[in-house]
């Protein structure tokens, strides 16, 4: 896939560790994980409608990936760098090169998916998206009713011509470019219509009596239709639809900055009319109109990507949130309550009853919006103090915090301002929390506030006490019905502390303290994991078995990929779930043979993190907002904490882990080539997300092996009492003993 032969020539075992030859390429891992994303959407055994959103999600991907990514190669390119920073060193011109091989590969099969499979067999459940061929005399006339009566208004015809120069087109922008010509002859002119982004994109048409439920027409087409209203007296040679994607990364120089809110929005206006890096054009365009859109946008052949077929499946989610059709769809998810904050006076009190672990989107996000609804009304709360990364366009939580303040309690939230793409949505509920007396920090220069914390100060009968929720995962209840991640509530002193200390760290003038039980990033967290690793191979060296388990969403640093090559030089078995980029090699003999990598893609984006350490039979285990890239241990202010109530322990090593390293239908698994192949499927089935959704409700008759083998229990995990929220259960499928 990547122009590496199958039998891919893998470095000896005397290679240097910081070798080239050891490491994937950052953005070619990154597109081998869209083709993930792309084969669900492939796959004939996810229902049609989800195979519909799988493609669009490839679709959005890709137009993130070539905002943020492949502006910044092309910026590269330009200013004649010649190396990429990465630790694999592929040239810069080659990146860009290969990119455009992959994602072209890429748009194809999507649009051979989507016309060949999914149209007809949408139009077998009643579901038809028309294209002009297939409409008849009456669908003109109704489609001219409606292009008069709801679409003529909106449109605005843009000449090109000296007058009028060639216009700054918005990012992600759908238009037409028309030529045309006098009747009378002479030069031929051109024209551009925008398709308004404020209108639908599929036209819902009156059904006929031919079995359709729902009949859709594009926007671009029904304009395209009608373009000789926008240009009477002129003829119409020729229409071509076309996409400009624009270089959208944020460049905020940290030297310079006085104000960062003012630094943040000035870059936000400038992205919307970013550097050009990309125009899918439809197949049928004539050279002319590719030569002129790419003059006038300056960009290259290579940035030119041709689409036989619709232009931008974003669109697809209008048809995949139809009402109805439950056949075509996943089994709707209805997240499960935790049983310990079921039948308690207060959310407090069940959290002083013990540690809780709570599993989404399986087990409901909900109990965490109680959590800080609760501290708002509650008078014995005198402060909540919340980091707020992503949030949903509705937040429930950022209310809450809004009720708080006016209800005189002491509320400080820390709002990350440059969360990629996130960023005016943050800056609206950053000047609305304002307006009711809410502290808002805007985190540190230089550094993004990842961290997942929430603080509530409570007066109690005995004295003052801190509640504390730490998490994998955004304060976003939308996302967290989507997103598989991890939440942990506790009132234990040595958290709390830390947690206050965290606070105070990130909104006043302070040295990192001394942590007692948080590992954050930038200061400690890499030294910590390297250090962990480097235990490990102590333990196998004085004859423990090592082992290491990381579930994370990305592997890049360098010095966390030489540390796992020497962990498994060493002997040491090493697991790694890691859904997305993946810098390090596995299966290399003498290098990488005792480490085996998984990636799983499903209905769920899989998010949480989860790092384990075998410790001569007394398992670490830690869980956090952390992966293994140089941008989370170096770049960002994050939070990885120690799970040591055995109970929850035993849940995530035993439950948690064992299933997911068990997955055999979901899961691809990652040879030294860089390239993915689905894990064989075996008995028993074991698709792990499947399993997750049993548990969480166990009326979801999953099937569930009877004697799985499983991870080493922690010690004391037999001992301890039955997590909150679900009864002891016998152990879960796992891949083996370490």
């Amino acid at each position: 896939m990547f122009g590496l032969p199958e039998e891919f020539l893998v470095p000896g075992p005397d290679t240097a560790l910081d070798d080239p030859s050891l490491y994937i390429n950052r953005e070619l891992s990154w597109l081998a994980f869209n083709r993930r994303v792309l084969e669900e959407g492939e796959d004939p055994t996810v229902p049609l409608l989800e195979r519909l959103k799988f493609l669009a999600i490839t679709e959005s991907n890709l137009d993130e990936f070539f905002m943020v990514r492949v502006g910044g190669l092309q910026q590269k390119l330009y200013a004649g760098v010649t190396y990429g920073s990465g630790a694999d060193h592929l040239p810069v011109r080659i990146q860009v090169e290969e990119i455009g091989r992959v994602v072209r590969v890429m748009n194809a099969d999507t649009q051979r998916c989507l016309t060949r499979e999914l149209l007809p067999r949408l139009e077998a459940e009643g579901i038809s998206i028309r294209r002009l061929d297939q409409i008849d005399a009456s669908d003109r006339e109704i489609l001219a009713q409606m292009f008069r009566s709801q679409i003529f208004q909106v449109l605005t015809p843009l000449a090109i011509d000296p007058g009028h120069p060639f216009p700054r087109l918005l990012n992600k922008s759908l238009n037409l470019a028309v030529r045309l010509s006098r009747p009378e002859g002479g030069s031929k002119l051109f024209a551009l219509v925008q398709v308004p982004s404020v209108l639908p994109r599929f036209i819902p048409l009156p059904l006929k009596a031919n079995g359709l439920k729902h009949s859709f027409f594009p926007l671009e087409d029904l304009i395209r239709l009608h373009l000789p209203e926008l240009f009477p007296g002129l003829k119409i040679e020729h229409v071509s639809a076309f996409r400009v994607t624009r270089d959208s990364d944020l460049e905020i120089d940290d030297d310079e900055v006085e104000d960062l809110l003012k630094a943040v929005e000035e870059q936000i206006r400038k992205r919307k009319q970013g550097m050009a890096v990309r125009l899918q054009l439809e197949s049928s365009a004539p050279e002319e109109t590719e030569s002129f859109l790419a003059q006038a946008l300056d960009l290259d052949a290579q940035d030119i990507y041709r689409t036989e077929g619709l232009i931008d499946l974003t669109g697809l989610f209008q048809i995949h949130a139809l009402p109805g059709y439950g056949h075509l769809r996943d089994p709707q998810n209805i997240p499960s309550p935790v049983r310990a904050f079921q039948h308690v006076p207060s959310i407090f009190d069940a959290i002083r009853a013990g540690d809780v672990l709570m599993h989404h989107p399986y087990e409901t996000f909900l109990h965490v919006v109680e959590f800080i609804e609760a501290a708002a009304q509650d008078e014995r709360v005198l402060a909540i103090k919340l980091t707020l990364y992503r949030t949903s366009s509705d937040s429930a939580i950022v209310r809450a915090l809004q009720r708080a303040a006016d209800n005189g309690k002491q509320v400080t939230v820390v709002v990350e301002i440059k969360a990629r793409l996130d960023e005016e949505r943050n800056i609206l509920w950053a000047r609305e929390l304002e307006k009711v007396g809410v502290h808002v920090v805007y985190g540190f220069v230089g550094l993004k506030t990842h961290c997942k914390v929430a603080l509530v100060v409570r007066r109690e009968d005995d004295g003052i006490r801190r509640y504390v929720h730490l998490a994998t995962g955004n304060y976003n209840p939308q996302t967290a019905r989507l997103y598989t991640d991890l939440g942990f509530f506790t009132c234990r002193e040595d958290i709390c502390e830390d947690a206050s200390l965290l606070f105070n760290y990130l909104t006043g003038y302070c040295e990192p303290p001394l942590w007692r039980k948080l590992v954050v990033a930038p200061t400690h967290l890499q030294r910590f994991m390297l250090e962990k690793i480097e235990e490990e191979i102590i333990h196998q060296r004085n004859g423990h078995q090592g082992k290491i388990i990381a579930k994370i969403n990305g592997l890049l640093e360098p010095a966390m990929v030489q540390a796992l090559y020497r962990s498994s030089q060493a002997g040491v078995k090493i697991d790694i779930v890691c859904r997305g980029i993946c810098a390090l090699r596995p299966g290399i003999p003498g290098i990488s043979d005792n480490i085996r990598i998984i990636s799983v893609v499903d209905r769920f984006l899989e998010h949480s993190r989860i790092f384990y350490f075998g410790n001569a039979g007394d398992p670490l285990v830690f869980i956090g907002s952390s992966d293994w890239m140089d941008r989370n241990l170096s770049r960002r202010v994050e939070v990885v904490f120690p799970i040591e109530e055995p109970s929850l322990k035993h849940r995530l090593v035993d439950e948690i882990l064992a299933i997911t390293l068990a997955d055999n239908v979901k899961a691809r698994q990652l040879f030294p080539s860089g390239l993915y192949r689905r894990v064989k499927t075996t008995t028993p089935r074991i698709r792990s997300q499947e399993q997750f959704l049993a548990l969480a409700d166990p009326t979801r008759h999953a099937p569930v092996p009877k004697e799985p083998p499983r991870l080493a229990a922690p010690r004391g995990a037999s001992a301890g009492r039955s997590r909150p929220g679900r009864q002891a259960r016998k152990p879960i499928p796992g891949p083996g003993t370490p």
